[in-house]
């Protein structure tokens, strides 16, 4: 993953397929901030794992998630996340393959949250960041 500067706190991310988004800090603008970035991932990262599973059996009429957290200015730890959350609202058709979708949707919600989750999981056990400087 790499950025470069377009402005003042202003930035264009890239992978290495040639997908981009623009970062900033939040100003008036509708780039994502760095935590919208973050909320998106822990969420989008679950929401990969539960449509995997429940699409086998029944493609959603309806899947969409809200993630949450509070921002804490911390002068002694640092500036964090806390609280965060993501809730899922998925709706399947009736019938014998959206009851079997409805049925796996918890434990793949679970799951998820609890093994499969990269983002979510680097978050909650927690990792250390380096960072250097190169001349």
């Amino acid at each position: 993953m790499t950025f470069e500067r377009l402005a003042n706190s202003s930035y264009e991310v890239r992978n290495a397929r040639g997908g981009t988004i623009r970062v900033g800090s939040g100003g008036a603008d509708t780039d994502f901030t760095p935590v919208e970035l973050l909320l998106a991932a822990i969420g989008t990262c679950s929401a990969i794992d539960v449509d995997v599973v429940v699409s086998r059996r029944a493609e959603p009429t309806e899947f969409r998630a809200v993630v949450r957290g509070d921002k804490i200015r911390d002068p002694e730890e640092g500036n964090r996340m806390e609280n965060l959350a993501v809730e899922f609202t998925v709706h399947f058709p009736e019938g014998e393959d959206g009851d079997k979708a409805r049925e796996a949707l918890p434990r793949s919600v679970k799951m998820s949250h609890d093994r499969l989750c990269t983002v979510s999981r680097t978050v909650e056990i927690g990792t250390p960041v380096t960072t250097t400087v190169n001349d």
